[in-house]
């Protein structure tokens, strides 16, 4: 499949997946904390990972996710209706520890600027 074909297919069911899930599914563990943040499908449409960010301690993740995966089918059938493929692909969940990475070099390299700022002042 063509680079940006599937690019669209992603950015589509990534919207798709968002709304069956704060809409549709009834779930207790699964709370609108939940975003969607990158769908990535196969070439062949089969198998897609859906990437989540949560807001939640580390238990409550593992619970959510959890949830999502035990609901992925009803998910993937919900999502269908809404768009058109020739093959809907199988969901798998996924935490995206993309942010939290970003958040952890931010703070590694603020505390890098102080030490260097305040090795600076003792020298003056």
């Amino acid at each position: 499949m063509k680079p940006k074909r599937l690019e669209r297919v992603n950015s589509l069911l990534k919207e798709v997946i968002f709304e069956v899930i704060h809409k549709e599914v009834r779930n207790p563990h699964i709370t609108t904390f939940v975003t969607v943040t990158r769908v990535d499908t196969s070439a062949d449409l089969h198998h897609a990972r859906v990437f989540i960010s949560l807001i939640a301690t580390d238990a409550e993740k593992e619970k959510i996710l959890a949830a999502l995966q035990t609901a992925a089918g009803f998910i993937a059938v919900h999502a269908s209706e809404k768009v058109e493929l020739r093959y809907f692909p199988n969901l798998t969940f996924k935490l995206d520890t993309e942010l939290e990475e970003q958040l952890r070099i931010h703070k590694i390299l603020s505390d890098i600027e102080k030490e260097r700022l305040s090795r600076s002042e003792d020298v003056s």
